[in-house]
């Protein structure tokens, strides 16, 4: 739920039998927090006992791991022992949402642009300084970066494009598309690979998003369109409009700005996403959309072609890319069920527009407001919301009860 990678090694000589039996796994695992403690409440852990499931591999994902000899990594869905599925983990749920897709008669094209920060491993300082986004001498300075591309794509990831970003020491790798599942689990797969292979290059690569007081926060921009499942042709493709965008796409566009206020729960799922919005940070702080427009929550990239999609620009890098992905497709399609007419975009750039609703700007804030939404919850499931409210309302209470390093350095002498 976290977005982390768990699981277990298995030597070579038992691959086989786990892979056609299933391998047993701690059944809570799912609702552990960021720091792992098992979150209360849940309905997977003290109250089932804390028991085992069964983890299930998708071959499908099996791809090496190029800096372990000899070594590949798959990716599981998880099931009790009874057969159930557990509907909370992050990769069901999507598959849920692709399934009521393609129920509707589309394929969901999507992909998942992450930045993040890279600094020394031992004093946490950026390996660059400065503000160098796009600099080319920055960008090939350190030579980590060109050999994590070339791990990545030993990884199975098809690289696009990459660059230095604003902030010293961030950087963003772009790679292309994919149709349903495949993609979040490639966006899953980036996330771990450069966490794990800049270790060994003695650097350390943060999806924090916000690490550094005054900096660049760290995004995860999402890109989706639909697809009719059976022509293949981009169902959000209308040519005669001058933006491009057929009724489908209003509608799907609106229904992420009618859920944004909720889906931000799991957009930007710890206190620390909230200091990355920010004026003229391209951060967005309301609900709002516009064609090319950086400084919207919903970017529609109108190229009125097969290649029209729209970019939701609000998720943090910190947030998992499952359910970004699902919680996106969930609201864009009870825009579509529901035929919303999307309101006007408005003129300039969006964040100098006060008429616009605004985003949350505390976790708490955006946790009530996913627990009032009726419809999207319902979308969701009972058993993911269940599961997601009590482990983020565990880590918030957690994490409340800290004291900053801020509030002693200002307030420990003074009074």
């Amino acid at each position: 739920m976290a977005g982390l990678s768990r699981g277990k090694t298995i030597p070579i000589g038992h691959v086989a039998s786990y892979m056609r039996s299933g391998l047993n796994f701690y059944g809570g695992t799912v609702a552990l927090d960021s720091y792992s403690i098992p979150v209360r409440n849940s309905g997977y852990n003290e109250e089932m006992n804390y028991t085992d499931c069964i983890l299930v591999v998708d071959e499908d994902t099996l791809t090496p791991v190029p800096w372990l000899d000899e070594t590949c990594r798959v990716i599981c869905d998880t099931m009790w022992y009874d057969g159930k599925p557990q509907m909370a983990t992050p990769r069901l749920l999507l598959k849920k949402m692709l399934m009521l897709a393609d129920s509707m008669g589309y394929t969901v094209k999507m992909g998942h642009e992450y930045e993040f920060y890279l600094v020394d491993a031992e004093k946490r300082a950026p390996i660059f300084s400065g503000q160098p986004i796009f600099v080319t001498a920055r960008t090939h300075e350190h030579p980590a970066v060109d050999t994590l591309i070339r791990t990545l794509e030993e990884s199975g990831i098809d690289i696009i494009t990459y660059n230095v970003e604003h902030g010293p020491g961030q950087v963003e790798i772009n790679y292309s598309a994919l149709d349903g599942v495949a993609a979040a689990d490639r966006a899953f797969v980036f996330k771990n690979t450069v966490k794990e292979f800049m270790k060994t290059q003695g650097l350390l690569a943060t999806f924090m998003t916000k690490p550094y007081k005054g900096l660049s926060g760290s995004c995860s921009h999402f890109h989706v369109s639909l697809l009719d499942k059976d022509t293949g042709q981009n169902a959000f493709l209308d040519a005669e409009p001058e933006d491009g965008m057929s009724p489908l796409m209003r509608s799907f566009v609106q229904g992420i700005l009618d859920h944004a206020r909720a889906s931000m729960a799991i957009w930007s799922p710890s206190p620390n996403c909230y200091r990355r919005i920010r004026p003229r940070t391209y951060a967005p702080s309301n609900i709002s959309w516009g064609v090319q427009d950086r400084s919207a929550s919903v970017r529609v990239k109108a190229s009125r072609d097969q290649s029209q999609h729209l970019e939701v620009r609000v998720p943090s890098a910190l947030s998992n890319p499952y359910l970004v992905a699902a919680s996106v497709i969930a609201a864009g399609l009870l825009g579509v069920t529901q035929r919303r007419t999307l309101v006007p975009a408005g003129q300039g750039p969006k964040e100098d527009n006060d008429s616009f609703e605004k985003l949350p700007t505390t976790i708490e804030d955006a946790l009530e407001a996913l627990e009032a939404d009726g419809a999207l919850c319902e979308l969701l499931g009972d058993e993911f919301i269940k599961v997601y409210l009590a482990m983020k309302w565990q880590e918030t209470s957690r994490l409340r009860d800290q004291i900053p390093p801020a509030e002693t350095e200002e307030y420990f002498e003074l009074y």
